[in-house]
């Protein structure tokens, strides 16, 4: 029982076999303590249960808890490869009592582990208790019996733990091995302490008090414990080597890294393989706990381990990107205990390959400008802050990749001209970016961005989380408390709450804490990756540094997810059936409904509309899982990934796959650019309706369509229409259509047949030989004029036709009355008279007198109207007059 699998196993089936339930790691990215970059210690899965928040149904615990200490206030990553002991990722041991057992149980408990399972030798062992903790000093005297020079009282800080300013704390009691006279160093408390001899490997924590204010502590109601033993620690103890890189499981690993490189894993070359080997395990545990590279956040902390360990790599002398290629020994080694390595293996081989095949560039451009610039520097020396500035901010060289270069040759970075470039820089984007028009009412959000930093965006992987209040806005200016009724914005350092982008609207939901409500009303990003929470305090108050519980409106989020990936899959459908001219020219994603504008020159047939709607429900029913990787925008471009109008994106970008690829076909069905929230698998999407088509400007279109629950709701309704239609019809459904357009075609008969009767019957049925008894002579000219009702507007000019056929020679007109009290008025001269008589002239005569402002038309045949239908015989006669003062000139 000496290698670490066993090692790890022993442990855990021992706790079993004591009450304890065996508790599965949380992963790397603490989402109920917003405080840590990363999970760092076993109990950060339990905070909540030791504060009280949060209950569970097991009183015991036991796990392994996987850890990274690279960021923040608890960063290893620059001595990592140059210490015995030093790990970017180590695993946590860990036995955990919540109100059970307390001091004398954890005792009896870590002693009968390590003194009979583990068979340490008793005689190198010593502990250290709190220096007023006699309880602890009884017990360790009691069970182990050590003599009292073996229990160790420590005043420092070192033997008292607590979880923050305020909260749960308690003194420790830590196990120490001595590892011989051949190291140096003292026992602990002593002059000598940080020496390697005497090694701690695992430390007990008795919560036993709450610490309400500074200098004031009260006993907690029900003390707990928390202990936590370095695996890759006793590891060593057990196998009896004094590095834990010298333990089974970095062996396997850098000897991995000597086969594929020839390097031996000796003298200087031994920092490399050590290097190489912890930032791999880190790198693949965090791309398998959804932490991708990036230049912000966990991503970048992610991103300096691989390019420092891809660095060595290069030291070592390895021609090709070499990091992808350990995945396979790492996951043999650990995949057991840790069945997310498995799953994940395509997704950190992929990861780690682009992003080394890419490093590589930058590495030998930096390398060579190192090498330029310190020709005459020696050891002790200061390396120019101006050219590490340059190397960082137009090479994409990190500063801390200079330091670890330059670190063989003793020399180091000038980092106050480094601050003071990167302080000017700043300075002139500011103001640069203050005078770009509209933009510039809104310097608020750039001064805090630049105070603050960017908000972390948490919400891929997650719509529950907490967050830690950085920054607040009310009327426009910074505040520093908001008070319950007030509405303002919320900056948080991290947050599932997707900010309004890309056509995608914000999120909406609660924010909360003990005694504190603020309702989102709407997520904004604002200069890129600021997301600012707009909203109300309704109870409490809300300052900067508090912590908060962020929950997103989850049905409203699932929603707006399925309408997301619908306009990608419809983008590809319309592309397919269209042509490639198709290009998306704006969205909107909203929870009830999308809209896609696209370019296209002319309406979609029906039969077109068919078949985009029938392709992209295709995909939708085939189920394919979604795939996400962040790529360079370059690389993205060219392996074939569309960009989306109006999105603005940086060098690194998200590409979002949809759909198997046809037959023949590399890539998905779908393949874009886009930072926005997506479903996991197509049939989340449900069904895509397609619900409306048409213009919105010269050669653009635009589709609406619904998803999900949306599209059920919108197709039900269709259907339930159409069953009402049916039966108003008195036939089946599916003869509805027919049935409707044969009542349509015996309607438009029946319309033709009514005009053609009110014609007549307006006209006197008939005007005899063409002069009729209303025809007269007014200046030796006919004029017919006549006053109908129940006929429409439209239908006043046919019946001035057929009148002037009658009349053969004359004037017509005619006037009629709606049912809004207006009335309009026709006037037609036959074609012998339009030289001399105009029916423009007649109409606006008459209009004048319907009280209209006119009228318009041809000489032979003019139309016009007014408000003023009871004046229609005064326009009739107005007509009448008019000819007579004509014809007597």
């Amino acid at each position: 029982m000496s290698s670490v699998n066993q090692i790890r196993s022993a442990f855990l089936d021992y706790f079993v076999r004591n009450g304890h339930e065996k508790v599965a790691s949380s992963p790397l990215v603490p989402h109920n303590d917003p405080t840590l970059m990363f999970t760092n210690a076993g109990m950060v899965q339990f905070k909540n249960v030791f504060t009280g928040v949060e209950k569970r149904h097991q009183a015991r615990a036991a796990s392994s808890q996987k850890c990274v200490r690279a960021g923040g206030k608890h960063n290893d990553l620059d001595n990592v490869g140059y210490t015995a002991r030093h790990h970017t990722f180590f695993e946590m041991l860990g036995n955990f009592s919540f109100g059970d057992y307390f001091k004398e149980g954890a005792i009896e408990l870590a002693w009968s582990l390590i003194a009979k399972e583990f068979q340490l030798p008793v005689d190198k062992l010593l502990v250290t208790v709190y220096h007023d903790d006699d309880e602890a000093f009884d017990f360790w005297k009691k069970i182990a019996g050590f003599h009292d020079s073996r229990i160790i009282r420590i005043a420092s800080s070192d033997n008292f733990w607590s979880m923050g300013d305020t909260g749960p704390c308690g003194p420790c009691s830590e196990i120490f091995y001595d590892q011989g006279e051949a190291l140096a160093g003292g026992p602990p408390g002593g002059p000598d302490e940080d020496g390697d001899r005497f090694l701690e490997f695992w430390n007990l924590v008795f919560m036993q008090y709450e610490q309400v204010a500074p200098g004031q502590r009260a006993p907690l109601p029900r003390p707990s414990i928390d202990t936590g033993m370095g695996l890759e620690r006793i590891a060593a103890l057990m196998q009896g080597v004094t590095s834990n890189y010298d333990i089974d499981l970095f062996r396997a690993l850098t000897s991995a890294v000597a086969d594929l490189t020839g390097a031996a894993y000796s003298g200087a070359q031994a920092a490399s393989h050590r290097v190489i080997a912890d930032h791999l395990r880190a790198s693949s545990f965090l791309v398998a706990d959804g932490v991708t590279p990036s230049n912000e956040g966990r991503g970048y902390v992610l991103r300096r381990i691989m390019r420092r360990a891809m660095r060595h790599a290069q030291i070592l002398g390895a021609q090709d990107p070499l990091m992808w290629r350990l995945v396979p020994t790492l996951v043999a080694e650990m995949g057991q205990a840790y069945p997310e390595l498995v799953r994940a293996q395509a997704l950190i081989v992929d990861t780690l390959k682009t992003e080394e095949t890419r490093f590589r560039a930058t590495l030998a451009r930096g390398l060579a400008i190192l090498d330029e610039e310190t020709v005459g520097l020696g050891e002790g020396a200061k390396f120019s802050g101006e050219t590490a500035f340059k190397l960082y901010d137009t090479y994409g060289f990190p500063l801390d990749l200079t330091e670890d270069a330059l670190r063989p040759r003793g020399v180091v970075v000038d980092k106050d001209a480094f601050n003071a470039a990167m302080a000017r820089q700043r300075a002139e984007a500011r103001k640069a970016w203050a005078g770009s028009g509209e933009t510039a009412t809104e310097t608020l959000w750039f001064a805090l961005k630049e105070r603050v930093g960017a908000t972390e965006f948490l919400g891929y992987d997650s719509e529950k989380s907490e967050g830690v209040v950085t920054a607040l806005v009310h009327d426009g200016a910074e505040a520093f408390v908001l008070k319950q009724g007030q509405r303002g914005a919320v900056i948080l350092n991290q947050t599932p709450f997707y900010g309004e982008s890309g056509g995608q609207v914000g999120d909406v939901g609660v924010i909360r804490a003990k005694g504190v409500r603020f309702r989102v009303e709407n997520a904004a990003k604002k200069l890129g990756d600021l997301i600012v929470h707009e909203g109300v305090v309704e109870e409490g108050e809300i300052v900067p540094g508090l912590a908060l519980e962020l929950d997103v409106d989850h049905s409203r989020r699932k929603a707006t997810r399925a309408n997301h990936s619908a306009t990608h899959i419809l983008h590809e459908a319309l592309r397919q059936v269209l042509g490639d001219h198709v290009a998306q020219k704006g969205s909107l994603v909203a929870p009830e409904r999308l809209r896609f504008d696209f370019t296209h020159p002319k309406p979609l047939t029906e039969d077109e509309l068919s078949r985009v709607e029938t392709l992209a429900n295709e995909i939708v029913q085939d189920n394919a899982a979604v795939d996400t990787r962040v790529m360079a925008q370059d690389e993205a471009i060219e392996s074939g990934a569309r960009a989306l109008f109006g999105e603005k994106y940086g060098d690194e970008v998200r590409v979002v796959s949809m759909g198997r690829p046809d037959p023949g076909v590399h890539h998905a069905f779908s393949v874009e650019l886009c930072g926005g929230t997506h479903v996991s698998r197509t049939g989340d999407i449900g069904l895509i309706a397609i619900v409306s088509e048409g213009a919105v400007a010269s050669g653009v279109r635009r589709i609406e369509a619904r998803t999900a629950e949306g599209a059920r709701t919108y197709l039900s309704a269709q259907a339930r229409a159409l069953q009402d239609i049916a039966s108003l019809m008195r036939a089946p459904v599916e003869e509805a259509p027919n049935r409707l357009a044969q009542l349509m075609e015996e309607r438009k008969k029946l319309e033709r047949e009514l005009a053609d009767a009110k014609r007549k019957l307006a006209m006197g049925g008939g005007a005899g030989d063409g002069a009729g008894p209303e025809a007269r002579d007014v200046g030796g000219v006919k004029l017919l004029t006549r006053a109908v009702e129940g006929i429409d507007a439209k239908d006043l000019k046919s019946l001035v036709d057929d009148a002037k056929k009658s009349i053969g020679s004359g004037i017509v007109a005619i006037a009629s009355a709606s049912s809004d009290g207006k009335a309009g008025i026709v006037v037609g001269v036959t074609d012998d008279l339009t030289g001399k008589y105009s029916a423009v002239e007649f109409v606006r005569v008459a209009s004048a007198a319907l009280g209209g402002k006119g009228g318009g038309g041809r000489p032979d045949l003019a139309q016009a109207g007014g408000p003023n239908a009871a004046a229609i015989e005064q326009a009739l006669a107005s007509v009448e007059d008019a000819l007579r003062g004509k014809a007597a000139q």
